[in-house]
């Protein structure tokens, strides 16, 4: 096939992108397809207008390619393209939004206060919750702009960092636990939830540094949780992905407190990271699919949907 693959981008994301997106032009040229590899940019819109290709894999994450603007385009295009629609992909992307949903349909969320640009007053600033606290843009991913805030110093500065990469920024209660992550494929009415994946950050935290620097975390491959736990937390990554309209395939994360009370989700990740050091790859590999089979499987599945 002709594919075309959309990586690097504008969002503060890119560099993840741009592995990403080698991986997957890599991945479909040794399975024998065409494949042209677009460094997208919003004012080189012409570059997809006069695009031929029978499908689109999206490497991109974050604004402008992770939140829906982009497939709205293909679709009035006409062309295929891999992953969740528009309307999908805008809602998991707005944090805020999407913990909505996945609290009306019974799966567990941290407390939280959303806070606005336009309407923030750092004097009138109450939490409903202890410290510690995260703050983090409603928007972004790669825990770009996020602070764990201790007290209320180290609050309002996080506030500040935070609005430097969104007008919406979220102010949710720390929950001290696992942080694992669940990658759902499939198509409609038989998504399937991929072994849990556990990551066990060098860092304190799962940052930046922690996902994408070789040797910053560990992954266990399936995680260290009893069954029971295991089991919850598959059928509720289904659910939340069900639950916000996503198709193909999301990565679904949680948080398993260490005192033994319900797993709190985070987000769903629509278009997850493809990099060598990802956790939807490693995922796949404990099911027995290889990276070039695992890109293959996602465009089969997408253009069914």
């Amino acid at each position: 096939m002709k594919i075309a693959v959309l990586y690097g981008g504008v969002s503060a994301e890119r560099e993840v992108s741009l592995s990403t997106g080698k991986q997957i032009i890599s991945a479909l040229e040794s399975k024998g397809h065409e494949v042209t590899g677009i460094d997208f940019h919003p004012s080189r819109l012409k570059e997809l207008l006069e695009l031929e290709a029978d499908v689109v894999f999206l490497g991109l994450h974050g604004k402008y390619g992770e939140d829906g603007r982009l497939q709205g385009l293909l679709d009035m295009m006409g062309v295929p393209y891999v992953g969740s629609g528009a309307l999908a992909s805008g809602i998991a992307m707005d944090k805020a939004k999407s913990k909505q949903f996945f609290k009306d349909t019974g799966i567990n969320i941290a407390k939280e206060k959303v806070l606005y640009r336009k309407s923030y007053d750092e004097k009138q600033l109450e939490l409903s919750f202890d410290f510690p606290a995260v703050v983090k843009p409603n928007r972004e991913g790669s825990t770009i702009g996020l602070t764990i805030a201790q007290n209320h110093d180290e609050l309002l500065k996080g506030i500040a960092e935070a609005f430097l990469h969104d007008d919406t920024i979220l102010v949710e209660q720390f929950v001290s636990g696992k942080e694992v992550t669940v990658a759902v494929m499939g198509e409609h009415n038989n998504y399937k939830a991929l072994p849990v994946v556990e990551i066990e950050p060098k860092n304190a935290f799962y940052d930046y540094e922690s996902k994408y620097a070789e040797g910053g975390s560990i992954h266990y491959v399936p995680a260290r949780l009893d069954e029971n736990t295991t089991a919850k937390l598959k059928e509720q990554a289904v659910r939340a992905h069900e639950v916000l309209g996503c198709e193909v395939y999301s990565r679904v994360d949680f948080i398993v407190p260490h005192d033994g009370s319900e797993p709190v989700i985070l987000e769903v990740n629509t278009l997850p990271g493809m990099t060598p050091t990802s956790l939807f790859p490693d995922a796949a590999k404990e099911i027995g699919m290889d990276y070039p089979t695992m890109i293959e499987k996602l465009i089969e599945l997408s253009l069914k949907k």
